[in-house]
């Protein structure tokens, strides 16, 4: 079924830049919410996925992240996000089958495990992993959390979560596991992040969408007050070895662009020249082996196409030599969640 935001989208269309690069796409959720009183039903699954990366880029491997999704209905409270990864191991194995075209989608899995478990959290992790067939490769427990606003996003925390000491004694169970942590917070938390790094750095921290950028409520029209504070936290935070980037995440409306808005989606052109700044920022200071594009959909899907969002990173990346490209669009990724890398 067409919706209106997928008429909205087809206002836009571009051609694949440069289509023969391979490309990890190391952040997109996959979900099946039923209508409720509050909202309308909404499915986002392989078929969804596979539509919007079409023929045009070469996407050759995915990593699915959480989005608290078809957990399970009963059992202990702890163990009901296991139910995402079950649900997400089965589109991993649809997909690896081979009916599906060439893109191995969900190649990785991020899942969630309550951290404030503290040490009883290792029963959860090793249910994740027992659940994947070896795809489970890290947790994400999200810390958004300001004080200022109601930012809208899907979910929220509490003030200083990064800094509790049961959340603490959770993350340090990551590392009996192997398992990375994927850190969604916002740009005011950055220093509180990089706290936590420094604290556990033998432990991956992967960044979702370059930190957080907060561009609404109270942070509306403060674009170069934000800058210059985000770009602190992220210099802070590239001292950490640790830790890397995902580049993505600006197609939300939180962010302030307000590209949703617009009467016709923008252009890859537009989207580049806006987010060049930080993208470049974060490569200049954590370098291409630290730093990955992602795609974030279908959240970032309120603002463009799959197809134009990869035309804007390609055209941010243009002037890297094919080394850095290669880093950035698939490297990376592959390297931090621990992937095959056949292309």
């Amino acid at each position: 079924m067409v919706t209106e935001r997928d008429s909205w989208l087809r206002m836009t269309v571009e051609e694949p830049l440069e289509p023969e690069i391979p490309i990890c796409d190391p952040h997109h959720h996959l979900w099946d919410r039923p209508a409720r009183e509050d909202r309308p039903g909404n499915r986002y699954l392989l078929e969804d996925l596979l539509q919007d990366i079409g023929d045009a880029h070469n996407i050759v491997q995915t990593v699915f992240v959480e989005c608290r999704s078809m957990y399970r209905k009963g059992g202990p409270a702890e163990m009901q996000a296991v139910g995402e990864t079950e649900f997400v191991q089965g589109i991993a194995a649809q997909s690896a089958s081979g009916q599906y075209g060439t893109t191995m989608v969900a190649a990785g899995i991020v899942g969630h495990a309550d951290l404030m478990l503290g040490k009883e959290v290792s029963a959860v992790l090793g249910a994740h992993v027992a659940a994947s067939s070896n795809r489970f490769r890290g947790i994400r427990h999200s810390t958004t959390w300001d004080a200022s606003m109601d930012t809208g996003v899907y979910t929220s925390s509490r003030k200083g979560l990064l800094l509790d000491s049961k959340f603490r004694e959770g993350f340090s169970c990551l590392q009996r596991y192997g398992l990375s942590f994927d850190a969604w917070l916002y740009h005011t938390q950055l220093p509180e992040l990089a706290d936590l790094a420094r604290a556990y750095p033998d432990t991956q921290i992967i960044v979702d969408h370059i930190g957080g950028l907060l561009g609404t409520g109270p942070y509306a029209g403060k674009r170069e007050e934000v800058f210059q504070q985000w770009q602190n936290g992220i210099t802070e935070l590239s001292a950490c070895s640790n830790v890397v980037v995902k580049l993505g995440g600006l197609g939300m409306p939180v962010c302030g662009f307000g590209w949703n808005e617009w009467k016709a989606p923008p252009r890859s052109t537009e989207i580049a020249e806006a987010m060049a700044p930080y993208y470049h920022w974060c490569i200049e200071k954590f370098g291409v082996d630290r730093c990955m594009f992602e795609s974030n959909f279908p959240v970032d899907k309120a603002s463009y196409s799959y197809t134009v969002m990869w035309n804007a990173f390609k055209r941010i990346a243009k002037d890297f030599s094919a080394a850095e490209k290669a880093a950035l669009f698939h490297d990376t990724a592959v390297r931090v969640y621990r992937l095959s890398g056949a292309v």
